[in-house]
């Protein structure tokens, strides 16, 4: 317990001074006094649970990271990197499962007939594509969309084009054309959105 109580008093003063806040500039925030702050920062006391909470939501913490010891140029890890990386290998698992997915029906479909089987993975590349565009418009920057889509694009012309190629015998590359006005019609929404930030700054 007084080994916590030092890791609190330790980790809040930090915080505190770190956002250039007085004791009792703290205390009304969390409508406390600036005596309580004071004896938490000295260890004598600790907040309760509650308070804990609303002091970690305040710097962008983690309880826990109130809770232990850490080296004095040690940078918190804040809770938005916290769930941007929770984020991260949540998609990168969805899609490795999908890959995986995709494997097995590859490794099914040599065993049976031994032919075109590689065109799976032509057929996969655009729903990775989806994939990571669902992910990215919940989670992440959505101008990476406009890349995203342009790769959902292309991989999609391409694996029509190889279908076509390989299973029809047809050599049809003018469906690349497609892909122009595809593109552009992708593009204008961003550029769009680019030019009324812009007259809104």
């Amino acid at each position: 317990m007084d080994e916590m109580r030092k890791n609190i008093a330790a980790n809040l003063t930090k915080l505190r001074t770190e956002a250039r806040l007085t004791q009792a500039e703290l205390a009304e925030r969390l409508a406390y006094s600036d005596k309580s702050v004071s004896k938490w920062e000295r260890g004598e006391s600790v907040p309760d649970i509650y308070v804990l909470s609303a002091i970690a939501d305040m710097f962008d913490v983690t309880v826990d990271y109130l809770l232990h010891p850490h080296a004095p140029d040690e940078k918190p890890v804040t809770k938005g990197e916290t769930k941007k990386k929770n984020r991260t290998i949540i998609t990168t698992i969805s899609l490795l499962g999908f890959l995986l997915l995709v494997t097995v029906a590859f490794t099914a479909v040599w065993a049976a007939i031994g032919k075109f089987v590689w065109m799976m993975y032509v057929i996969a590349l655009p729903l990775c594509c989806i994939i990571v565009l669902i992910f990215n418009t919940l989670w992440f920057v959505k101008r990476n969309n406009l890349y995203i889509i342009s790769a959902l694009i292309w991989s999609l012309l391409t694996a029509i084009y190889l279908s076509l190629l390989v299973f029809a015998e047809k050599n049809v590359w003018l469906i690349f054309v497609i892909g122009i006005p595809a593109q552009t019609v992708a593009c204008l929404p961003f550029f769009m959105d680019i030019r009324g930030r812009s007259k809104n700054q």
